[in-house]
């Protein structure tokens, strides 16, 4: 007999976050390496990837690794015209009617080999001639 399946509710991982003050920390020690294989010991005790790091390096560059606050990541608003709204609303109604087209195309397709299944004839006139 097959054992009941378990029913225990387990709690969504959090994804990790990291500090201005230790991601610099970080590649300052990743910086002093000169030995092979210490970044990758490093990179292996803190648990972190070394893409995250290339990013890290990336906003450093750029200087928004010295400028991130704690807290939340703050969404960065876009700055949007009307004409990229309009645009936007156009391309999904576009895209809504392709597919009702499509759908369209489909039903008639079908109806004409169901059609054609039962001999009908169907651009005729009702008269019969």
């Amino acid at each position: 007999m097959p054992s009941p399946p378990d029913l225990e509710v387990t709690a969504r991982p959090r994804r990790r976050s990291f500090t201005a003050a230790y991601k610099a920390a970080l590649l300052a020690e990743l910086d002093g390496c000169q030995h092979s294989g210490e970044i990758g010991a490093i990179l292996r005790r803190e648990g972190v990837y070394s893409s995250s790091v290339a990013k890290w390096r990336q906003q450093r560059r750029d200087g928004v690794l010295a400028s991130v606050k704690r807290g939340p990541p703050a969404r960065i608003a876009q700055a949007q015209s009307a004409g990229d709204d309009e645009a936007r609303a156009l391309r999904r109604e576009n895209a809504k009617l392709r597919r009702e087209l499509e759908a369209a195309r489909l039903a008639i397709d079908i109806q004409k080999k169901v059609a054609a299944l039962m001999e009908i004839k169907l651009t005729g006139s009702d008269d019969g001639s």
